[in-house]
């Protein structure tokens, strides 16, 4: 053995000067007594060498000189004496191991102190290195000094396996925030601003502000549920499952949590959660589940993550014949992020009110009774967290007879107000706003009225600020359109069928009514240009982000529930096409499929997709026995139909881990493929579970059992259009003809399977990008209810560092450009392309994308639209192209005209702050002033800017009301 110990060194002194003193890790200070170093490293030898170590003259040689090398070190370094930590006497005995070749030793004794460690951590009395003037304030307001080495192993931990973090600068920076008599609370919080703040610098810093935040998660839970006062993520491998076993006794004690739950093997449960997930937070992911998901009780969290996913998977499971098994096969889809539960069921599942539905759609009808019930039913259902769509087509126009007084009427929109000011009274479960949103066919006579309803300007009576709003639009509206032909508003206590038809039925019966103008058998109508009430749609759109425009008769000809009623409007965020009547009320239940985690090593896993698909119809197809209902036509319908919609969320992570740029031809080529995958395998699904639990209720004469599936249906969308309205490429790759027969032989299980939904909130939980958004931009701060979170893009960074690209510069360049990398000369221009933001590709890609996954979704898709220098020909053209690719339906439109931002860094004392304040979506809180000079439609087409409202920042893109349905 090679040691630097040789015969003539003198052995080590009993007591070393007296100047020499230790800090215990108790916070005692005593004389330092160099034998019991060589005590120490003698007990690591025995340990790896056994008993013979004891008496081993070349094992008493090394330590001997090796205690007396390190104590003479120490003396050199404080030779007028001073005061030292155990840990710094430990770590250089492990130093000195390791340069004498002792690696086994040396493990061994690393694993002695962290044994030790453990063990005063789980004694929660020990400090492992105060410091030597900070002091900490407890919560009982009793104080110690600070322990530096606990902040250390915190840091350290959180900063495990991520490149390009620097542990020792979190530590050092955060020490200066600090000072004497400092909260536990405030260690904390300098811990994670100091990490935050250096995200931008490298978007791994996020996940160690999620790791560091964990620290008082743990803390706030375990406290509480009597486990241990604090821990680190490394104790969490032995504490989660005791934790878990009390925190489900105490859900239940408190009435929380369903009392079910506790008949489960929880042992089997605990063992099956996994500690090391906690690490796949970003901050923003964490810090939202913390403030909005996780159960509390008097303010104090006490759900932990991994024990909030089992939660959700026991709640889904509660029905299944082999609980335990189901329930860990859905905590390890749910706890992986490759699928992530809708919102509504994240809150709720597993808990008492186990509302876990995320759309409701309901029709109004017309009379007072109705409408009221209707508005009743509103607030029910957003109590328990539902986001809503309501159809006022039904409802007579302003000016029609009233039978029972002999009077006129208002039309719908004073309604709409109540409707309003109800989604703000109710909220979704104190949890988030509620939200809904009102849909009228373009044929009604209050059209031009509902078009106006988000404006600043006006009579604020006719006005709703908070509700969403969207234009119902049947295909011969953009028929006449295109053959710049006339169109006729008509009042529906007029031609109150035209409500329940559409396609070749419409057209015909429509035709009829318009006749009955000219012959004077009707006579309240109003005849206007159809171009003309067209690009009034567009520019409200572009004014005030509403209505929305989407398509009835698409939404129409291919359901294949057309034996069974109607599709009056989607849903809040225009994903969900269900018929409604004033029997039924539509309802639909989420998840979304993190294609993200499907892509591995550059190669898109198809298998790991069937999987993960399968599964997660299953969960998605028990929410609709698990769940409650707060009106009875829910529960009717839901029961009869149980429709669920299978998205998917990370579409342009997945596009980065395939290096493909969003706005090319491999994108749209991808979107179609990928999507053909989740659409045979969830059709599939479904199909088998209909042969192990039975048909749903009203399949017989659907298109199911018709052999006709979505792809078949774009056929009859054709027949009833034409032709030369409808271009959709419909190619296949799958076996869909042995799919037709096993639906002929087996059934279905569910009447509708597919629809992909905003996934505003879950996708931030799982960091991964929206839905089938494009990047919003490279470098910014988004704003929601949990704060703001500086988001970089990583996949971008990680390019840049291996081109030597990325340093302060770049960073700052980001910032001025504001997320964008266009205009920064020394990106390559393939980079470009590839990290191109939103408003840089072309709304022409977008479409061609979604009409691409259109054909295979029962459903439809929340497609928002950003269009860059907006004009009136280039909305015209975008939305004729996405009626004319087949789309159902268009979510928000982002219109970005000229811009202000504010340019901010770190060292300004601001938090990344980088705004954009053009496009549009939704009005300010408050009304903004009227315009001097009111903008018109030809002001509009010539790409003009005018009076209107304010549209979200890149901060807070997602807080509009598609967070109310995942």
């Amino acid at each position: 053995m090679d040691t630097t110990a040789t015969p003539e060194r003198p052995s080590v002194s009993v007591t070393a000067p007296r100047t020499l003193r230790i800090i215990k890790r108790t916070g005692d200070v005593v004389p330092f007594d160099g034998s019991k170093i060589a005590v120490a490293m003698s007990k690591a030898f025995i340990a790896v060498e056994g008993d013979n170590a004891a008496t081993s003259s070349r094992v008493r040689d090394f330590v001997q000189a090796a205690a007396h090398s390190i104590e003479q070190a120490f003396l050199r370094r404080l030779p007028d004496g001073g005061t030292l930590h155990i840990e710094d006497i430990q770590d250089q005995v492990e130093l000195a191991l390791m340069r004498a070749g002792e690696q086994k030793v040396a493990r061994a004794y690393v694993l002695y102190r962290e044994e030790h460690a453990r063990a005063r951590a789980f004694a929660g009395d020990a400090i492992e290195k105060p410091h030597p003037t900070l002091n900490v304030t407890a919560p009982d307001g009793s104080t110690r000094p600070l322990d530096l080495g606990r902040i250390e192993t915190l840091v350290f931990d959180a900063c495990a396996d991520l490149a390009n973090v620097e542990p020792t600068r979190i530590v050092e920076d955060s020490l200066k925030n600090l000072y004497d008599g400092v909260s536990v609370e405030g260690v904390s919080q300098a811990l994670m601003m100091t990490a935050r703040s250096l995200v931008e610098k490298d978007p791994s810093y996020t996940y160690v502000t999620a790791r560091l935040l964990q620290d008082n998660l743990r803390r706030e839970a375990l406290s509480f549920l009597g486990i241990a006062d604090e821990a680190t993520y490394r104790d969490m491998a032995d504490f989660y499952k005791p934790a878990f076993r009390t925190y489900i006794a105490r859900g239940i004690e408190f009435e929380q949590l369903d009392p079910r739950l506790a008949e489960f093997d929880l042992e089997r449960l605990g063992e099956a959660l996994d500690h090391s997930r906690d690490a796949q937070f970003t901050y923003l992911g964490l810090q939202t589940l913390y403030d909005r998901y996780f159960i509390h009780r008097d303010e104090v969290r006490y759900e932990l993550p991994q024990a909030m996913f089992m939660r959700v998977a026991m709640g889904l499971a509660l029905d299944e014949d082999d609980r335990e098994a189901r329930a860990i096969e859905f905590y390890e889809l749910l706890s992986s992020f490759d699928y992530m539960a809708s919102t509504p069921t994240l809150f709720n599942a597993g808990t008492l009110h186990s509302q876990l539905s995320s759309c409701y759609l309901t029709t109004v009808p017309d009379e007072l009774d109705g409408i009221y019930s209707a508005i009743r039913d509103n607030a029910l259902l957003s109590k328990w967290a539902g986001g809503l769509g309501n159809d006022w087509t039904p409802v007579r126009a302003l000016g029609s007879w009233i039978k029972g007084t002999n009077g006129k009427s208002q039309g719908v929109v004073p309604f709409l107000k109540v409707v309003n000011d109800t989604a703000v009274a109710v909220n979704q479960g104190g949890k988030r706003k509620g939200a809904v949103c009102a849909y009228l066919e373009t044929w009604h006579l209050d059209i031009e009225e509902f078009l106006e309803l988000r404006k600043n300007t006006g009579d604020d009576r006719r006005r709703t600020h908070d509700m969403n709003t969207a234009n119902w639009v049947p295909d011969l509206f953009m028929k006449r359109v295109f053959e710049d032909g006339e169109w006729t508003l008509l009042s529906p206590a007029s031609c109150p069928d035209l409500h329940d038809l559409y396609g070749a039925a419409f057209e015909t019966r429509y035709l009829q009514y318009e006749s009955m103008t000219r012959t004077g058998e009707l006579k309240l109508f109003k005849r206007v240009r159809a171009k003309d009430l067209w690009r009034r749609m567009l520019s409200m759109l572009f004014e005030t982000g509403h209505p929305w425009i989407t398509f009835k008769d698409p939404c129409n000809l291919r359901s294949p529930q057309q034996h069974a009623g109607v599709v009056h409007s989607s849903n809040l965020c225009t994903e969900i096409t269900l018929n409604t009547s004033a029997d039924e009320v539509a309802v639909c239940n989420l998840g979304s499929v993190n294609l993200a985690q499907h892509v591995t090593e550059g190669r898109f896993d198809a298998e790991k997709l069937k999987k993960t698909v399968r599964t997660a119809v299953r969960m998605l197809d028990n929410v609709i026995d698990i769940n409650y209902y707060a009106v009875p036509q829910a529960e009717r319908s839901n029961f009869k139909h149980r429709p669920v919609g299978l998205g998917i969320m990370g579409f342009q992570d997945a596009l980065y881990g395939l290096d493909i740029a969003y706005a090319s031809d491999a994108a749209v080529e991808f979107a179609d493929r990928s999507m053909e995958q989740l659409s045979y395998h969830a059709i599939e699904a479904s199909s088998d579970l209909a042969a192990e639990r039975g048909r749903y209720a009203s399949y017989d004469g659907s298109l199911w059992s018709q052999g006709l599936l979505p792809i078949d249906s774009i056929d009859r969308l054709k027949t009833e259009r034409g032709d030369q309205y409808l271009e959709v490429d419909t190619s296949t790759t799958q076996d869909w003809g042995r799919l037709r027969d096993k639906i002929g032989a087996q059934g279905m299980r569910n009447s509708n399977v597919m629809a992909i939904a905003p996934t505003a909130t879950i996708s931030n939980i799982c960091g991964v990008s929206q839905s089938i958004e494009p990047t919003y931009q490279n470098l910014f701060v988004k704003s929601n209810l949990s704060g703001e979170f500086t988001v970089v893009n990583a996949y971008m960074v990680n390019d840049l560092k291996a081109r030597g690209l990325w340093d302060e510069v770049m960073i700052n360049d980001l910032k001025y450009y504001d997320g964008s990398v266009a205009a920064i000369d020394r990106v390559p221009e393939d980079l470009k392309v590839k990290y191109a933001t939103a408003f840089e590709v072309e709304p022409k890609w977008l479409v061609e994308a979604a009409a691409r996954r259109q054909k295979w979704i029962d459903q439809a898709q929340s497609l928002n639209l950003y269009i860059q220098g907006v004009s009136g020909k280039k909305l015209d053209v975008t939305y004729r192209m996405a009626w004319f690719r087949g789309l159902k339906t268009t979510y928000y439109l982002r219109a970005l005209g000229a811009t202000a931002v504010e340019k901010s860094t770190v060292e300004r004392g601001s938090l990344n702050a980088v705004s954009n304040a053009a496009p549009s979506a939704a009005p300010p809180a408050e009304p903004a002033p009227r315009p001097e000079e009111p903008r018109g439609i030809d002001d509009f087409l010539q790409g003009k800017s005018g009076g209107g409202s304010r549209a979200p920042s890149a901060g807070d893109i997602d807080e509009l009301g598609c967070e109310a349905c995942q």
